[in-house]
């Protein structure tokens, strides 16, 4: 009887009036925030959902038929499989000319013309890979004017890398990652769906380019934050410092693509939003880019700062939120000093032939004023200043959240 009055005793002593109701839905880690600093964290997070489920709805497409002219869009490419190659002299010409083509005997294999073949031709040469005895590829089937149908080369079919590459990604993530990782690939997998399913229809549309982005992004932060850790205060923190930060890349983008006169055709696709029938702002499209672009590293920065202080936290329960944000802006500083450069040589990486072009005929001062190279440059650098506001906001945030209680004091023990 005494023993079962001591236990009881005991478990009383060390309970909360906070662990019943709002305690139960929170991880043990959250354990050291008070109980209503914790609900004002997710009432935030609430409004932030309740905003972009609003953005969502309003921006959603309607699925009308995008008024294009069939003439300016190719077919849907059908696989075919490389049964011979030869070269010969092009049609038109004679053995004497000399000028060789080479001559690509394919089967059709998918489609409604499978089992179709036919011969294509290309020149002799060039640069890139060209399709070989046993090739998998993918033509353009086209029709003539007198009905006939002709074949002209898509792509190589890359299914099989690309899908053995995916295999190995997933494997790679699950393998170190565990739950955590399948919770990642989760996020991933939905980031791919809100930008096919949601991004790109409301963009053919018309919509507003940063707001579709914006709201997109929300969705995507929402879903990939949760899914890989968790739906906890401390991911809390992490998605509120999150938007902050991508709050500030978007005003600096849209102050700069402004400032900088962009008009957001830089390569031959932009040139082709002008065939889409829709109103579509080219340089929305470049501040949609750096937004979205901005967001996986956001991520990872704050979710890292967010870690490192509640970590703090836990190894120094006395801590008061100064102490806590000194500390973990010590190891922001030396996380963001590695990640502004992996984003910077992202960028770099993407406008690399253009670069190699322009510096072959022109001085590096004058390749770096052309619109091609000068927008990946607002880029790299609107988003690195994204991502170092985030250290400081996100360390913030979360000091203050976990300053608001501090670890019992030791009983005092007699003389």
């Amino acid at each position: 009887m005494g023993d079962h009055a001591h236990g009881h005793g005991h478990s009383h002593g060390h309970s909360d009036p906070d662990a019943t109701g709002w305690r139960r839905w929170v991880s043990p880690r959250d354990e050291l925030i008070p109980s209503g600093t914790a609900r004002a964290v997710w009432i935030a997070v609430a409004v932030c959902a309740v905003a972009t489920l609003v953005g969502i709805v309003a921006l959603w497409p309607s699925g009308e038929e995008n008024s294009l002219d069939p003439a300016l869009l190719d077919g849907d490419p059908v696989e075919a499989i490389v049964t011979g190659v030869s070269i010969g002299p092009c049609t038109g010409t004679t053995i004497e000319q000399a000028i060789d083509c080479r001559y690509v005997d394919i089967r059709i294999t998918s489609g409604e013309t499978a089992d179709d073949t036919t011969v294509l031709e290309a020149s002799v040469g060039g640069s890139g890979a060209q399709p070989e005895l046993g090739d998998e590829i993918l033509v353009i089937a086209s029709s003539s004017v007198d009905g006939s149908t002709f074949y002209s080369f898509y792509e190589f079919q890359r299914r099989t890398p690309l899908l053995l590459l995916v295999l190995l990604f997933v494997g790679a993530v699950v393998l170190l990652g565990r739950w955590r990782g399948v919770g990642a690939i989760a996020g991933l997998a939905a980031s791919f769906a809100v930008i096919g399913f949601f991004v790109l229809p409301s963009l053919l549309q018309g919509n507003n380019p940063v707001m579709v982005a914006l709201a997109g992004s929300a969705v995507v932060a929402f879903i990939a934050l949760f899914l890989a850790h968790g739906l906890t205060v401390e991911t809390a923190v992490a998605l509120l410092a999150s938007f902050a930060a991508l709050a500030i890349t978007g005003l600096l983008a849209w102050i700069f693509v402004v400032a900088t006169k962009f008009t957001g055709y830089t390569d031959e696709s932009t040139f082709f939003l002008d065939a889409l029938g829709r109103d579509i702002d080219p340089r929305g499209l470049i501040l949609a880019g750096v937004v979205i672009g901005s967001l996986g590293v956001l991520d990872d920065v704050t979710v890292t700062q967010v870690s490192a202080v509640w970590a703090l936290r836990e190894a120094r329960p006395d801590a008061t939120a100064p102490e806590l944000y000194r500390s973990a802006l010590r190891i922001g500083r030396d996380h963001i000093s590695s990640t502004v450069n992996t984003l910077f040589l992202a960028y770099a990486g993407a406008a690399l032939p253009l670069l190699l072009f322009s510096e072959a005929r022109q001085s590096f001062g004058s390749v770096v004023m052309r619109e091609a190279v000068a927008v990946e440059i607002v880029r790299a650098l609107v988003g690195s200043i994204g991502l170092v506001a985030s250290v400081p906001i996100s360390t913030w945030l979360a000091a203050r959240v976990l300053a608001g209680r501090r670890a019992p004091a030791a009983p005092a023990t007699a003389d």
